[in-house]
């Protein structure tokens, strides 16, 4: 059982991800406001995907190396964007509460970098 809960956690922090991001991209379609925008492409649509692959991969059981290549690079572009956000020079999108969600996906895409590797390790040590 406690070889199970990494990888619910996982799925789980995958899942609202998807969902967020989601809702963003759905936005940004709408009205073109939803996200920030880097060379006309929404960031948003690039968390999105960073979000989609790794579900397919964790799912799958298989393709840790996209896994990591896309919670690395959206990781990576939150901690861009929380930095940005901090000191004045971006403004990323903020939820109802008035928290900015670049701090948000930086949470998640530590999170699940770390529950990966933990996941991983654990499972190697059948």
């Amino acid at each position: 059982m406690l070889k199970k809960k990494p990888y619910f956690s996982i799925l789980i922090l995958l899942i609202i991800g998807v969902f967020g991001a989601g809702a963003l991209v759905v936005e940004e379609f709408k009205t073109g406001e939803g996200c920030p925008k880097l060379l006309h492409i929404p960031m948003c649509l690039v968390v999105f995907i960073c979000f989609s692959v790794p579900l397919a991969a964790h799912l799958l059981k298989k393709g840790n190396a996209l896994y990591f290549l896309f919670t690395g690079l959206a990781g990576s572009i939150a901690l861009v964007a929380s930095v940005m956000q901090f000191t004045g020079h971006a403004e990323c999108p903020k939820t109802a509460s008035g928290t900015p969600m670049c701090y948000y996906s930086l949470v998640l895409f530590s999170s699940l970098i770390l529950l990966k590797i933990y996941h991983l390790k654990n499972n190697n040590l059948k």
